[in-house]
């Protein structure tokens, strides 16, 4: 009978034991799932905000990018008018004033051919004529080879067709000068027109000189004096 008691006490104490092992490895899984949905969120979280960042920052990025500013003339040329109104004032005139009314002379290829108000102008641009760059039909715009008319605020584009590699070096920043950024994230880029440095009748840049300067500082005696 003692033993018969004694191995039913053993069996409680064993089933007790393996309840208790149970329910505590329970608890823990439960805690591990928790946690680590946390960290899932963290994670989501943070990869959001760095998203969110450099989208800002490429907004801001382009936002700072500034314009490159090619300078173009104002309209067609007009012919400043010499003797002024009753007033006193001065005039000017567009050149269609004349050339709408009278029939184009394709063959004006020297200043030699030139008349009125063209007389004594200097014009070297090689063999070409007139009408080679200026609208026969339309005296305020010029034109393209193809026949195209072209405004004269556009007038790089005439340019262009006969000197690509100018053009080429110039989109490059190559030539023509410019003034402002070469950084457009820093600032803006002021480029020259064509016409700016070249006479479009004469368009060879005047060769630069080489001579001593009126007055220099640096070999400028300290004490007169002396010399």
């Amino acid at each position: 009978m003692p033993r018969i008691a004694n191995l039913f006490f053993t069996c409680v104490v064993c089933v007790t034991a393996a309840m208790i092992l149970i329910a505590a490895g329970q608890t823990a899984l439960r805690d591990s799932t928790h946690t680590g949905s946390d960290e899932s969120h963290t994670v989501r979280d943070a990869s959001v905000h760095v998203a969110q960042s450099e989208s800002s920052a490429s907004e801001n990025s382009a936002a700072k990018t500034f314009p490159i500013i090619v300078r173009k003339p104002i309209g067609p040329p007009r012919i400043e008018l010499a003797g002024t109104d009753p007033q006193g004032r001065s005039a000017s005139v567009a050149c269609s004033t004349c050339h709408s009314v009278r029939k184009p002379n394709l063959e004006n290829v020297s200043a030699a051919t030139l008349d009125e108000f063209h007389q004594g102008m200097t014009f070297e641009h090689g063999k070409i004529a007139c009408y080679a760059c200026h609208n026969p039909s339309d005296a305020d715009t010029l034109h393209l080879a193809d026949g195209a008319s072209v405004a004269y605020e556009d007038v790089m584009t005439l340019c262009s067709q006969c000197h690509s590699k100018q053009a080429e070096s110039f989109a490059h920043g190559a030539h023509g000068g410019m003034n402002g950024h070469w950084d457009l994230n820093v600032g803006p880029q002021m480029k020259n027109n064509c016409i700016d440095c070249h006479d479009p009748h004469a368009p060879a840049y005047p060769k630069m000189i080489v001579g001593f300067k009126p007055k220099d500082r640096f070999n400028e005696p300290t004490d007169p004096a002396e010399h």
